[in-house]
């Protein structure tokens, strides 16, 4: 690991304040819409804005709060019965990454073709475009559950 010098702190810090300021009202709003406490929220900021900015040596790194992932918090509190619950899971899981990158672990995405991953965001993008298409049309008829392929109403995808 290699630690950053005070030449890139004396840069790195007053960005990732900024970055942290930015970000703020958008991490209140996702702990708000996931079910987390607000502290929660200002804690990722500082984490992601401050702790990630000053520790990652990278002079093109990109940290901060996810949209996209609060509906998978606020699932996931919710299987999980507690917030504490939650916390701990992101805490086990934060401590097995850590564990897997100090042994290097990430060499075997070496192993995976480029093919496979490029087939597989295609097909993403795919199933995205088939999902979202009706709805672009105006087709809002069953708006709920149609997210899986097989549909409540006993359609699919493609129908």
């Amino acid at each position: 690991m290699r630690w950053p010098s005070l030449a890139s702190l004396q840069r790195d810090v007053p960005a990732g304040l900024v970055v942290f300021l930015v970000a703020l009202p958008l991490c209140l709003g996702i702990a708000l819409a996931s079910g987390a406490p607000l502290l929660s929220g200002i804690i990722s900021g500082i984490v992601g804005g401050l702790v990630v900015g000053s520790l990652s040596g990278s002079e093109l790194s990109v940290s901060g709060p996810a949209a996209g992932l609060a509906v998978i918090v606020l699932a996931s509190i919710q299987k999980l019965g507690a917030y504490e619950t939650f916390a701990l899971a992101v805490v086990l899981s934060g401590l097995l990454q850590f564990g897997l990158g100090l042994v290097r672990a990430g060499g075997i995405g070496d192993f995976i073709p480029n093919s496979v991953i490029k087939g597989m965001l295609a097909a993403i993008g795919l199933v995205l475009l088939l999902k979202q298409l009706p709805h672009a049309m105006g087709d809002d008829r069953d708006f709920e559950g149609d997210e899986a392929f097989q549909q409540p109403d006993q359609l699919n995808t493609f129908s």
